[in-house]
């Protein structure tokens, strides 16, 4: 009992708790379309269960994939981030994530940690020395108290409306039909013209893209 105690004694605290997140930087380069795409994973060394929220200063500039969930014991949890505003307006500005945790049965905030993004021209112009490191340090420091926002609106990527399937499925699938329906080669009593007859192997592939096609319009 005692030492079940001390494990959950961090929640106590609110705001105390460490919150272990790698990398605690992200780069885009505006010329890479890779970087574009990046993967933030959140760890939960604890005895108790986490839900975790993303909030961001700049919540239109990027979509967060799952921005709210949840955090087993003892396991990891991976964050999609993709910036979807490659602009060059935008090279150079550093942007905020903010990580907050808490107990599953609880509101209040056990721990946050904080993660900056920006974006780059490119990788092959990363600028270096000491003078451009002192700059960028003072330009983090000024954004110690910005203000954050839920990310909601792109909680998950986003997709095209299903709107049934396409013209071009529908007659691909009547040809292939079409295809099933016609004599075997090799077949003596038909009344269809012998070039019309189909080879088993040409009917095995018809059955087969009838099967995915069917599949796709079942999706849709």
């Amino acid at each position: 009992m005692q030492q079940q105690q001390q494990h959950r004694q961090p929640e106590l605290v609110e705001g105390s708790l460490p919150v272990f997140v790698f990398p605690t930087e992200l780069i885009f380069y505006a010329d890479e379309q890779s970087s574009h795409k990046q993967v933030l994973t959140l760890y939960n060394p604890y005895e108790f269960a986490l839900k975790f929220k993303v909030l961001c200063t700049a919540p239109n500039k990027y979509s967060v994939v799952d921005s709210t969930g949840a955090v087993k014991p003892q396991c990891c949890v991976d964050i999609v981030i993709r910036h979807r505003d490659v602009r060059a307006c935008h090279y150079g500005v550093y942007d905020k994530f903010r990580l907050q945790v808490s107990e599953q049965s609880q509101r209040k905030a056990l721990g946050r940690k904080e993660v900056t993004a920006t974006l780059r021209p490119s990788a092959s112009q990363e600028p270096s020395g000491p003078r451009f490191h002192d700059e960028e340090r003072r330009t983090k420091e000024q954004f110690a108290d910005s203000e954050f926002f839920e990310q909601t609106a792109f909680q998950t990527e986003s997709r095209p409306v299903a709107g049934g399937p396409s013209l071009l499925t529908v007659l691909l699938g009547l040809v292939c039909m079409a295809a099933l329906m016609l004599p075997t080669l090799g077949e003596q009593e038909s009344t269809v013209p012998v070039y019309l007859h189909l080879s088993v192997n040409k009917k095995l592939v018809a059955a087969y893209v009838l099967g995915l096609l069917t599949m796709v319009i079942l999706r849709t």
